[in-house]
């Protein structure tokens, strides 16, 4: 039984418009309530600009999320009525959504329920961590406790790295550096206009595509469900920032893709590849290979790691006489070619 791709469709459709639908609204509400990123420092914008792009993103993520549960539990109790009422096999449904694609993914959320409850919890806590960031500037140690309770939750609820050893305390402890590392990645790379959000949905649509060939559909429509809501809120951040990320949504954008590198099933019994697990590696590599660099740098200058410069790819490609815009662009066709290296392990 294949998983139709119409439905990957509508996932991006969804996600798309609920993101940049409600992008307005939360900008408003930034303006109301004064979350705002003001220029100054090594800021390269001259006026205030609104943290509305994060609760943007995780609202096209999540209400399409929620609407389709609901449409799977009406479809799921409207079916068993009539197999009550008729006593017959479900063959074919008349309800909106396709027999087979809700019967696959009603299978699917109760044999992943737990898991998913994370991810969604894992998906808030993140965003809310990143939140308070934008609101009070946490200091580098209450960030970091923030992120590390996010991070043991979702292990907690399933989703682990294993690397074929079998040691829960192992799993727990590479999951947990593995998402603390990405979301820290992609807050890094949030240093210019559609940057980190680009190359969040370049990430996300590996991610999805690789999933969905592989018939890995719960996980294709989550990086689907990313995708679109990244999309949805890029016009508003690129060229022209009239809305950013801001802490949350990067946090959230970075977790997200660290959870979209676990949740696939590279390497399976129909498909051994031991080589495919470094996959996350190549769809990753951009904002990695940065994060490791910049590290390494300020740790040889003597400074913490944590206190930012202009020492990222896009602020060297910038020095080399691009425009910001172009260097993003570029910073883009690179992570583009580097994931599109993945497709050899299909």
């Amino acid at each position: 039984m294949t998983f139709p791709w119409n439905v990957y469709l509508v996932a991006v459709l969804s996600a798309g418009v609920v993101s940049a639908a409600s992008l307005p609204l939360w900008r408003r509400w930034c303006l109301r309530t004064g979350l705002m990123d003001d220029p100054g420092h090594r800021k390269i914008h001259d006026q205030a600009v609104p943290l509305a792009g994060g609760l943007a993103v995780a609202t096209g993520l999540v209400l399409p999320t929620v609407l389709a549960a609901v449409l799977l539990w009406w479809q799921g109790s409207v079916d068993g009525f009539r197999l009550i009422s008729q006593d017959a096999l479900p063959a074919v449904s008349s309800a909106p959504l396709n027999s087979n694609a809700a019967f696959l993914l009603r299978y699917g959320l109760n044999r992943r329920a737990l898991e998913l409850a994370g991810i969604l919890a894992g998906a808030l806590g993140m965003l809310a961590v990143g939140w308070l960031d934008d609101q009070r500037e946490l200091r580098p140690k209450a960030k970091f406790i923030g992120q590390f309770l996010v991070a043991f939750l979702v292990a907690a609820s399933g989703v682990r790295i294993t690397l074929f050893v079998p040691n829960v305390v192992f799993h727990y402890t590479i999951t947990i550096l593995w998402i603390l590392t990405v979301v820290n990645a992609f807050n890094f790379m949030d240093n210019m206009n559609g940057l980190c959000a680009g190359l969040g949905a370049i990430g996300a649509w590996y991610f999805a595509t690789l999933s969905a060939a592989q018939g890995q559909y719960l996980v294709g429509l989550i990086a689907f469900l990313t995708f679109g809501a990244l999309l949805g809120f890029l016009p508003y951040n690129f060229p022209r920032a009239r809305a950013f990320l801001g802490d949350a949504g990067s946090h959230l954008v970075g977790y997200l893709l660290a959870v979209l590198a676990v949740l696939p099933h590279f390497y399976t019994a129909r498909h051994p590849r031991p080589w495919a697990v470094l996959i996350p590696l190549l769809v990753l590599a951009v904002p990695l290979v940065d994060l490791v660099w910049v590290v390494l740098l300020r740790w040889r200058k003597g400074q913490p790691f944590y206190i930012g410069d202009t020492n990222h790819l896009s602020h060297r490609l910038v020095r080399l006489g691009l425009t910001r815009g172009r260097a993003v662009v570029v910073i883009w066709l690179i992570a583009a070619a580097a994931g599109g290296l993945s497709y050899l392990w299909l």
